[in-house]
């Protein structure tokens, strides 16, 4: 006969949930309190801000032009494992993170790098939306592509060597096919898009990081992205500033730095009645003169010091 104790399927229970306890699969050394903060520490890691979220991309230098002050452009990316055609580029309309075309007007997606919203993480949210965009369906979108610890790594999602080929524009007429752009309501939208636009190009030179040359109206500026340490650059620029070179040839004045994305981005005023492609000689000629000054590793001398504090009094900080 079997004798029933109330007590007894409690009993049983509290050994069993004791042994599941004990049979957890805790990290070595670890208690299980230990392990859970240690999980909560490496998920908050996730989301931490990156440094130089680019770093060690072979298109650096243009990611962060397009993503902070480029207005139009765009490019192919070279995306692992992607069935369709992925570009990056600078904005959507709407500022959308992600879209992809209707089948009838080819089913391209397109991933921005100039967002309604932005995390802390612009390497991290550029992964989320191109993961996001590999597997949509045509015709949708996504407003927002802020990462949430749930991304691949970027460079287990694009190519970090690929060096592709960057279509700059003046307008916003590759938002859409040759038959959307009859459309009369659409065309409004995109006139008013275009007018925002300003003239903007990349220039072609051999030199470290990437030029551009924008033109606001009042005066037409060269923004340099650079790619070395932001210390050593800053030492010598102000080496350059002092000896007087720190300078595109004539017509060209030294305004000043911003900081971004972990790295300097030096800024000069020009002559705007000057094409873009006329700065090519003065970048060249500036390069190796930069590659000189980073060489050194002497002091600063009081000159450059000098030099040194004009420089970061000017300096802007973006992101």
């Amino acid at each position: 006969m079997l004798l029933h104790f109330p007590w007894c399927s409690q009993v049983q229970l509290t050994t069993v949930a004791k042994k599941k306890k004990n049979q957890e699969n805790l990290p070595e050394g670890m208690s299980r309190r230990q392990a859970k903060l240690a999980a909560r520490a490496a998920e908050r890691a996730k989301l931490q801000k990156d440094p130089r979220p680019f770093d060690g991309f072979a298109m650096e230098a243009d990611l962060i032009a397009l993503q902070e002050f480029v207005p139009s452009a765009h490019f192919v990316a070279d995306v692992k494992d992607a069935e369709h055609k992925i570009s990056i580029v600078t904005v959507l309309p709407g500022a959308v993170a992600a879209l992809r075309r209707s089948e009838e007007d080819g089913g391209e997606a397109f991933v921005a790098l100039q967002t309604q919203r932005r995390g802390d993480n612009p390497n991290r949210d550029l992964a989320f939306a191109l993961n996001w965009v590999k597997q949509a369906e045509p015709g949708q979108s996504l407003e927002v592509g802020v990462a949430d610890g749930t991304e691949p790594a970027l460079a287990d999602i694009l190519n970090k060597d690929a060096a592709s080929e960057i279509t700059v524009a003046q307008d916003f007429a590759w938002w859409l096919t040759e038959e959307n752009r009859n459309n009369p309501q659409i065309a409004a939208t995109l006139q008013r898009a275009n007018e925002s636009v300003l003239p903007s190009e990349r220039v072609e030179a051999d030199i470290k990081g990437a030029a551009w040359w924008i033109d606001p109206s009042d005066k037409a500026h060269i923004r340099w992205v650079r790619q070395e340490g932001e210390e050593e650059l800053l030492n010598a620029l102000a080496r350059l500033h002092a000896a007087g070179e720190l300078h595109l040839g004539e017509g060209s004045k030294f305004a000043g730095v911003f900081r971004t994305h972990g790295i300097l981005v030096p800024v000069w005023d020009l002559d705007r009645s000057r094409e873009s492609a006329s700065w090519k000689e003065g970048l060249e000629a500036l390069d190796p003169k930069i590659a000189e000054a980073l060489a050194k590793d002497a002091p600063l001398t009081a000159d450059e010091q000098k030099a040194k504090q004009t420089i970061q009094s000017r300096e802007v900080t973006i992101r």
